[in-house]
């Protein structure tokens, strides 16, 4: 089956490591996105005719164009054609966080608009100010519909990190890579045990998380 090979040497340790790189990228990934995709989600609703053609673009480039060409684009782009000193991790940081960016405030749009008019025109009748109403009746609302879908989308970034191999980094993916290759002779089948433990060691980050996020829709749909 090939689990053996994971006993020689720190092989398990690499695959370890191998995994907090990736879960170290997309974590700062998921903060950057989350906080920069909520204030883009407020300026979609502002209904600005040159904010909503910049977003429509922004939108429209991440949901056509593949993480991994975006990888490229970023990384050999700004490296090789403009000479920027840019590291792998640092390219993967920008691209996911681009990315997740976008999902972010496509997911803070729709929670905004999906507030009923009602609630606006009911706060200001009972003499609310706009403040007050964001903070008191409109901000919990979107908190709770947000808080889930932010979570989800940090276990979408996770699984998405294993596309930094192809630009060098050495992630756990790429370490399962290393470790098959360095045992081809002597275990020809290692490929099945290592990967199988590779997805063991995803699904082990990712089911907490959705769990999680589960946990909280219920509770907040009661």
């Amino acid at each position: 089956m090939g689990f053996e090979v994971l006993l020689k040497g720190n092989n398990a340790l690499r695959l370890l490591m191998g995994l907090g790189v990736a879960l170290r990228i997309s974590l700062i990934s998921a903060v950057i996105s989350i906080a920069l995709g909520t204030v883009f989600g407020v300026l979609m609703t502002l209904k600005k005719p040159a904010i909503t053609a910049f977003f429509r673009i922004y939108l429209e480039t991440v949901r056509i164009m593949p993480q991994m060409v975006l990888l490229f684009i970023v990384y050999f782009g700004a490296t090789k054609a403009r000479g920027i000193n840019l590291t792998a991790e640092t390219a993967a940081l920008i691209v996911f966080s681009f990315w997740g960016s976008a999902e972010m405030a496509d997911l803070v749009r729709g929670a905004l608009q999906g507030i009923p008019k009602i609630q606006y025109e009911s706060s200001t009748s009972l003499g609310l100010s706009t403040m007050q109403t964001d903070r008191y009746v409109i901000g919990p609302q979107i908190i709770r519909r947000m808080i889930p879908l932010s979570i989800n989308l940090i276990t979408r970034m996770i699984k998405t990190t294993s596309l930094v191999m192809m630009i060098g980094i050495v992630e756990v993916l790429k370490v399962g890579q290393q470790i098959i290759e360095a045992n081809r002779k002597v275990s020809p089948n290692a490929a099945f045990g290592i990967f199988l433990v590779i997805f063991l060691l995803y699904f082990a980050a990712c089911w907490p998380i959705s769990l999680l996020a589960k946990y909280l829709e219920r509770k907040w749909e009661n």
